[in-house]
């Protein structure tokens, strides 16, 4: 397994340079798209108009107006309690997903129906597959254990005909199992994403929100507003983010052959030094460490893959060309 490296994003904003938010909001434009989103907009501190980042309706607002403004998502929404996610930080994700089969394929960017990728836990608002269909043409299977989720999902996707033919989710009946049943007999994947439950109970998830709600607001007493913070199966799992990776990984190696790139999200840098332990376990030809961040926040994608370079070669010229 080679040795991991980081690649450090050089841009001041540190969002990737395919990603389309990194400059100021435009919030004339984002209301103009969506009108609601006006109803939310107030002068900051600094003079500067402003969404309030710590009423989560204003950010359900504004991330509708985002995804019909830059990326044409009609009728996007999510029930009361289910994620809401920063839209920058999900596009940067897939961005930097594209650089990695980019970089598998002599430089070329693969897009189109020949990618094809896995969500695992796609979610109540199916955002990766909704960013990644609409920037790269790429095809997606969105996966999750919770029935609700993949309802909304199945909603988003009806009312957006076009990506829809893109799309398709699939229930994981097990909480205990991540690829079983959702990469079958034959398929391939030349991508898996993951955005894993960080922690480890809902108490810690909750203490999260305070400090979040705390840091925006600036406000000491204040306590969290959950109306879109997240259901326990999308914030925390035995283990945290630690175990959830482990885990993935394992059983990862069952698809060795059916998938080129396996990737997730690891928040927490102190998970690296295990994430690496068992990739060398499980036998991992590859291993890339990519560093994300957004303002104060940094994070990482640990991507990994078994195929030998006589295997990707070929992978690439029967897909990819």
């Amino acid at each position: 397994m080679s040795e991991p490296r980081a690649e450090r994003p050089s841009t001041k904003n540190r969002l990737h340079p395919n990603n389309k938010h990194r400059e100021r909001y435009d919030l004339e434009a984002l209301c103009a798209k969506y009108k609601p989103l006006k109803a939310f907009v107030g002068v900051n501190k600094h003079g500067d108009q402003s969404v309030d980042f710590a009423n989560p309706e204003a950010v359900l607002a504004l991330n509708t107006a985002l995804l019909q403004l830059h990326y044409g998502i009609k009728k996007w929404s999510i029930p009361q309690g289910y994620l809401c996610p920063p839209i920058p930080g999900r596009a940067d994700y897939i961005h930097h997903a594209a650089d990695l089969l980019a970089a598998s394929n002599g430089g070329k960017m693969p897009t189109g129906k020949n990618v094809n990728c896995l969500d695992i836990g796609v979610g109540a608002n199916c955002i990766y597959p909704l960013i990644g269909a609409t920037e790269y043409k790429w095809n997606f299977v969105g996966s999750d254990v919770d029935p609700e989720a993949l309802e909304n999902a199945a909603v988003i996707l009806a009312s957006n005909p076009k990506l829809a033919k893109q799309i398709e989710l699939r229930k994981q009946d097990h909480d205990a199992f991540i690829f079983e049943g959702m990469i079958q007999k034959g398929e391939l994947f030349d991508l898996s994403i993951s955005n894993p439950p960080f922690h480890a109970t809902m108490a810690d998830a909750e203490a999260g929100s305070r400090r979040k709600v705390r840091n925006l607001t600036r406000n000491k007493e204040a306590t969290p507003v959950l109306n879109f913070g997240g259901k326990q199966r999308e914030l925390c799992c035995v283990g945290g983010e630690r175990a959830f990776v482990r885990n993935m990984i394992d059983q990862s190696r069952e698809y060795s052959l059916q998938c080129y790139w396996f990737s997730t999200l690891v928040s927490r840098e102190s998970n690296l030094k295990a994430v690496y332990s068992v990739l060398t376990d499980v036998g991992a030809a590859e291993v890339k460490t990519i560093a994300m961040g957004q303002g104060q926040k940094s994070s990482r994608i640990v991507a990994w893959t078994f195929l030998n370079p006589d295997q990707r070669k070929k992978w690439a010229a029967a897909r990819w060309k």
